[in-house]
Protein backbone atom coordinates (compact mmCIF):
# COMPACT_ATOMS: atom_id res chain seq x y z
CA UNK A 1 0.00 0.00 0.00
CA UNK A 2 2.79 2.74 0.62
CA UNK A 3 4.48 1.96 -3.03
CA UNK A 4 0.87 3.05 -4.53
CA UNK A 5 0.68 6.02 -1.92
CA UNK A 6 4.29 6.93 -3.01
CA UNK A 7 3.60 6.76 -6.69
CA UNK A 8 0.39 9.17 -5.99
CA UNK A 9 2.23 11.44 -4.23
CA UNK A 10 5.39 11.51 -7.08
CA UNK A 11 2.60 12.21 -9.42
CA UNK A 12 0.86 14.84 -8.11
CA UNK A 13 4.14 16.23 -7.35
CA UNK A 14 5.04 15.86 -11.16
CA UNK A 15 1.81 17.33 -12.17
CA UNK A 16 2.26 20.41 -10.05
CA UNK A 17 5.67 21.07 -11.88
CA UNK A 18 4.55 20.32 -15.17
CA UNK A 19 1.47 22.92 -14.62
CA UNK A 20 4.36 25.74 -12.74
CA UNK A 21 6.02 25.12 -15.70
CA UNK A 22 2.88 25.90 -18.27
CA UNK A 23 2.63 29.57 -15.65
CA UNK A 24 -0.18 28.24 -13.91
CA UNK A 25 0.12 29.54 -10.51
CA UNK A 26 -0.43 26.56 -7.88
CA UNK A 27 -2.69 28.05 -5.13
CA UNK A 28 -3.87 24.38 -2.91
CA UNK A 29 -2.72 20.86 -2.92
CA UNK A 30 -4.10 18.31 -1.68
CA UNK A 31 -7.33 20.66 -0.27
CA UNK A 32 -9.63 18.72 1.88
CA UNK A 33 -12.91 18.97 3.33
CA UNK A 34 -15.58 16.77 4.52
CA UNK A 35 -16.47 15.95 0.72
CA UNK A 36 -13.55 14.97 -0.19
CA UNK A 37 -10.04 16.03 -0.95
CA UNK A 38 -8.87 18.48 -4.56
CA UNK A 39 -5.49 17.13 -5.98
CA UNK A 40 -4.32 20.89 -7.59
CA UNK A 41 -6.00 24.25 -6.99
CA UNK A 42 -4.16 26.65 -9.52
CA UNK A 43 -4.50 29.75 -11.19
CA UNK A 44 -4.42 30.41 -14.99
CA UNK A 45 -4.73 33.55 -15.75
CA UNK A 46 -8.64 34.50 -14.99
CA UNK A 47 -9.20 30.56 -14.58
CA UNK A 48 -9.23 29.03 -11.68
CA UNK A 49 -8.31 25.61 -11.89
CA UNK A 50 -9.35 22.21 -10.06
CA UNK A 51 -6.59 19.61 -11.24
CA UNK A 52 -7.47 15.80 -10.93
CA UNK A 53 -4.39 13.85 -10.63
CA UNK A 54 -4.16 10.45 -12.04
CA UNK A 55 -1.15 8.36 -11.90
CA UNK A 56 -0.29 5.14 -12.89
CA UNK A 57 3.03 2.71 -13.07
CA UNK A 58 2.11 1.70 -16.56
CA UNK A 59 -1.48 1.12 -18.49
CA UNK A 60 -1.53 -2.80 -17.58
CA UNK A 61 -4.68 -1.49 -16.15
CA UNK A 62 -5.84 0.85 -18.41
CA UNK A 63 -5.23 4.68 -19.03
CA UNK A 64 -5.35 6.84 -16.06
CA UNK A 65 -8.32 9.12 -17.85
CA UNK A 66 -10.28 6.06 -17.42
CA UNK A 67 -10.30 6.59 -14.25
CA UNK A 68 -12.50 9.63 -14.12
CA UNK A 69 -15.82 8.84 -14.20
CA UNK A 70 -19.29 10.38 -14.56
CA UNK A 71 -19.78 10.58 -10.40
CA UNK A 72 -16.03 11.59 -10.33
CA UNK A 73 -16.78 14.58 -12.21
CA UNK A 74 -19.78 15.25 -9.81
CA UNK A 75 -17.90 15.19 -6.88
CA UNK A 76 -14.80 17.13 -8.41
CA UNK A 77 -17.45 20.08 -9.55
CA UNK A 78 -18.97 19.63 -5.30
CA UNK A 79 -15.03 20.26 -4.65
CA UNK A 80 -14.62 22.93 -6.80
CA UNK A 81 -17.60 24.67 -5.08
CA UNK A 82 -16.65 23.65 -1.22
CA UNK A 83 -12.76 25.41 -2.26
CA UNK A 84 -14.47 28.36 -3.54
CA UNK A 85 -17.05 28.62 -0.84
CA UNK A 86 -14.32 28.23 1.47
CA UNK A 87 -12.46 30.98 -0.44
CA UNK A 88 -14.48 33.88 -1.04
CA UNK A 89 -12.20 36.31 -2.20
CA UNK A 90 -10.57 34.21 -5.12
CA UNK A 91 -12.35 34.95 -7.88
CA UNK A 92 -12.39 33.82 -11.49
CA UNK A 93 -13.66 31.36 -14.14
CA UNK A 94 -13.98 27.69 -13.16
CA UNK A 95 -12.55 24.81 -15.33
CA UNK A 96 -11.89 21.33 -14.11
CA UNK A 97 -8.44 19.92 -15.53
CA UNK A 98 -6.99 16.56 -15.54
CA UNK A 99 -3.65 15.56 -15.61
CA UNK A 100 -1.88 11.89 -16.22
CA UNK A 101 1.03 10.64 -15.12
CA UNK A 102 2.45 7.36 -16.41
CA UNK A 103 5.58 5.58 -15.49
CA UNK A 104 6.45 8.10 -12.48
CA UNK A 105 10.04 7.14 -12.67
CA UNK A 106 13.17 8.67 -14.44
CA UNK A 107 10.98 9.40 -17.77
CA UNK A 108 7.57 9.53 -17.00
CA UNK A 109 4.60 10.61 -19.36
CA UNK A 110 2.18 13.51 -18.41
CA UNK A 111 -0.95 14.40 -20.35
CA UNK A 112 -3.02 17.28 -19.65
CA UNK A 113 -6.39 17.53 -20.44
CA UNK A 114 -7.85 21.20 -19.68
CA UNK A 115 -11.92 21.94 -19.01
CA UNK A 116 -12.90 18.40 -18.75
CA UNK A 117 -16.27 20.09 -17.53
Amino acid sequence: MAAKDDLGRRGEALAGEYLAAKGLTILDRNWRCSQGELDIVARDGRDLVFVEVKTRAGTGFGHPFAAITATKLARLRRLAAAWCEAHPLMHGHVRIDAVAVTGAGRTPTIEHLERIF
